[in-house]
């Protein structure tokens, strides 16, 4: 029991870092810098449920080569607790956190359904209003050159 401690408190911490996102309020500190040119919301950040760690490794790589995302969290060891044709389940998964441009939600939602191995694939995103300006720039950068969805597998 222990050793799942640090994983426990890291995901406690989720839900607080989820509703500051969608609710929009500003975080504890400062998070952009002054003169910042970042569009609130124009950068998301999009959550996939995987049954394993191969399985969202494989996802994770290919969002990133297709430049559909900046990056992607691989967090390990989540349990899911879920209705699923009438019976309730538990499930041990991998959740990722993929940081892309607002605009590329529906190409990464189309491309996460087309090699997902779950008969319904959990794709959510939440637009992030604030953050690291810079790193918020990254993501922009790293995701320009995207091909438009219908070009995408």
């Amino acid at each position: 029991m222990p050793v799942l401690l640090p994983v426990v408190s890291r995901l406690l911490l989720l839900p607080r870092a989820l509703l500051s996102m969608a609710s929009g309020n500003p975080p504890s500190q400062p998070s952009q810098a002054s003169g910042s040119n970042y569009v609130p919301g124009s950068v998301s950040a999009a959550f996939v449920t995987c049954p394993n760690e191969k399985v969202a490794k494989e996802i994770a790589r290919a969002v990133v080569e297709k430049r559909l995302a900046a990056c992607v969290n691989l967090i390990p060891q989540i349990t899911s607790i879920y209705e699923w044709k009438g019976k309730i389940e538990e499930d041990s998964e991998v959740l990722m956190m993929i940081k892309t441009q607002s605009s590329l939600v529906p190409a990464l939602t189309e491309f996460v359904r087309s090699v997902h191995p779950y008969e319904v694939a959990e794709v959510i995103a939440l637009p992030v209003e604030q953050g690291n300006s810079p790193y918020l720039h990254w993501v922009h950068q790293v995701t320009e050159f995207v091909p438009d969805s219908s070009t995408v597998p």
